[in-house]
């Protein structure tokens, strides 16, 4: 079945998926440009935020979205949620399906078509009220094996209640065994009669020489935005009012934080995602884009400035992936805690205070004289004198600072150390 990414990882589906054999487990291998129109709608979203639980269905106009505007579906609940209205259906999406104008409502829309992989998860934002991110193959209405990816974001006319919900999904097909198997030989056969290709040549993650990457090479390429996917999912739960609880921040938190140590591996990927979302790496503060892209720009700048720190914290512990969470359970005073840890840490060891002017007067007063010089004391107890050198060991007096008590007192506690 589908694999659906949502609040707690543990969906309970609006509909009974155990008898769908057309859909599969098997990992799905989605190319680069469908995962980022998956984090680019989700970007969109978070930019219609402003503040509030939900984005407002005003600010929506999904025609006059040319990313992926036709690859989309607006589902309206103002009558219920029962069979909700199709407000708007993708050109693409509509010829994907092969439907015509006259499809309305969700019953209508046809069994085994990409439409309905979208809403057959529509319960899900219900349920967890938080966008939910999906992926999976399956045998469409043509018989063809498509792999998919989709994303479903809450929309209100009030503010306060989900009454609309709008999806994205982009796909790709795939080929029969017989043919892959065929492919897969001619490759073969091209590769042992190609010339060597030199030994800094690039490899690309879909090109023909993606076979000479590691599994875990690939994950890495392809996996940071998914990373932050699933990281903003649990972090949308965190800035709905209705839904705040320190569980959910912390699982909010300890997502960002697995995301912030796979971009230390994924740089470039990394620089990209900061470029869609219009942020910059910060060298001083290097956690801040990294709650700014998971929670939004838009979210209050104090907490931002908490999680930031707390983020940072657990990285100067050498905290590792998957282990924010109970990092921030056993701190003293959680997150609080981990803000004040940081900041004391940024701050370094307070300084002593400095020693009362009488202390070090009476060091001074007993260390032994240098020398005697023939001039008068004047009726200060101590005297600042500048000297320049004259040669054979020996300095020559040629003046004496007075009128400035402070000065002398510097000079008594340098002279002291």
């Amino acid at each position: 079945m589908d694999t659906a990414r949502g609040i707690d990882d543990r969906i309970e589906h609006g509909a009974d998926y155990a008898d769908d054999s057309a859909v599969s487990d098997t990992p799905v291998e989605v190319g680069t440009d469908e995962r980022r129109m998956h984090v680019r709608a989700y970007n969109y979203w978070v930019s219609l935020l402003k503040g509030r639980p939900y984005p407002s269905i005003e600010d929506l106009e999904p025609a006059n979205i040319a990313d992926f505007g036709p690859n989309s579906v607006l589902l309206d609940f103002t009558a219920g949620i029962e069979d909700p209205e199709i407000r708007f259906l993708g050109m693409s999406l509509r010829a994907e399906c092969e439907v015509d104008g006259g499809i309305t409502r969700v019953a209508e829309v046809p069994a085994r078509s990409l439409l309905s992989r979208l809403t057959d998860h529509y319960l899900q934002i219900i349920a967890n009220r938080a966008p939910i991110g999906f992926e999976a193959e399956f045998v469409g209405q043509r018989g063809y094996n498509t792999l998919y990816r989709g994303i479903l974001m809450p929309f209100s006319s009030d503010g306060e209640s989900i009454d609309f919900i709008y999806g994205v999904i982009n796909w790709k097909e795939a080929v029969d065994e017989e043919t892959q198997t065929k492919l897969n030989a001619e490759l073969a056969e091209s590769q042992r009669s190609a010339p060597t290709p030199p030994s800094n040549a690039p490899v690309w993650a879909d090109g023909p020489g993606a076979e000479t990457r590691s599994d875990d090479e690939f994950d890495a390429y392809t996996g940071l935005a998914d990373r932050l996917m699933l990281a903003r999912e649990t972090a949308a739960a965190v800035r709905a009012a209705d839904t705040r609880s320190r569980a959910a921040l912390y699982r909010a938190l300890g997502r960002a934080y697995d995301f912030a140590i796979s971009t230390e591996s994924n740089a470039e990927d990394y620089a990209e995602l900061l470029e869609d979302a219009g942020l910059k790496a910060q060298a001083r503060a290097p956690m801040t884009p990294i709650v700014k892209l998971v929670f939004g720009s838009d979210y209050d700048k104090a907490r931002i400035t908490e999680f930031a720190a707390a983020l940072a914290n657990a990285k100067r512990n050498d905290i590792a992936e998957g282990g924010f969470t109970t990092f921030i359970e056993q701190a003293e005073g959680g997150l609080k805690g981990l803000v004040k840890a940081e900041r004391e840490a940024r701050r370094g060891k307070p300084k002593p205070a400095p020693m009362p002017f009488e202390a070090v007067a009476s060091k001074m007063r007993n260390r032994p004289a240098l020398a005697q010089i023939p001039m008068g004391a004047g009726d200060e107890e101590f005297v600042v004198l500048l000297a320049r050198k004259a040669g054979a060991g020996t300095l020559d007096v040629v003046a004496r600072v007075e009128g400035d008590k402070r000065f002398t007192e510097q000079a008594v506690r340098r002279a002291a150390k």
